[in-house]
């Protein structure tokens, strides 16, 4: 578990709040595949083959991409059920959230 989880689950919420942040496999892939995604966050316990698709893609549209926590904490991070994976639309945030997981 990373020691800065809280605060980049604190700012997926505002992500969320403030309508910058895209959720569930289908509306994270299409936020990367049209050039909105600025960060793809992948839980831990999300399939392999999810893993691997969000992995290939991002590479391929040069989004950086981390995997962190379990699909319940995500969701519940962005007070929704649980979610596999979260692509957050705003660069300001992104930037924030990588430092977090680069610390």
């Amino acid at each position: 578990m990373i020691l800065n989880e809280a605060k980049i689950l604190s700012y997926l919420g505002l992500a969320t709040k403030a309508g910058k942040l895209a959720s569930g496999e289908f509306m994270t892939e299409k936020s990367v595949k049209e050039g909105k995604a600025k960060l793809v966050i992948v839980a831990e316990d999300a399939s392999d083959n999810t893993k691997k698709m969000f992995r290939n893609m991002c590479d391929f549209y040069h989004v950086p991409m981390y995997t962190m926590s379990d699909k319940d904490s995500l969701g519940h991070g962005i007070g929704k059920q649980f979610r596999a994976s979260l692509a957050v639309l705003d660069k300001g945030l992104a930037d924030a959230i990588k430092k977090q997981f680069n610390n």
